[in-house]
């Protein structure tokens, strides 16, 4: 199995979605990446606040 860079993945999967329907459906697909990384970032950072005062 041939090894990929992550930048060779991730333009791979940008120019797919590009020729699918166009800037409208690329526009989309970044969106949603950016909801859930920055939902994954908050779940991160805020779960090192949580405190046990057993």
């Amino acid at each position: 199995m041939e090894h990929h860079p992550a930048a060779a993945r991730l333009t791979e999967a940008a120019s797919a979605a590009a020729q699918h329907e166009g800037a409208g459906y690329l526009l989309r697909v970044v969106l949603i990446v950016m909801v859930v990384g920055c939902v994954l970032t908050g779940w991160f950072l805020l779960r090192g606040y949580k405190r046990d005062d057993d």
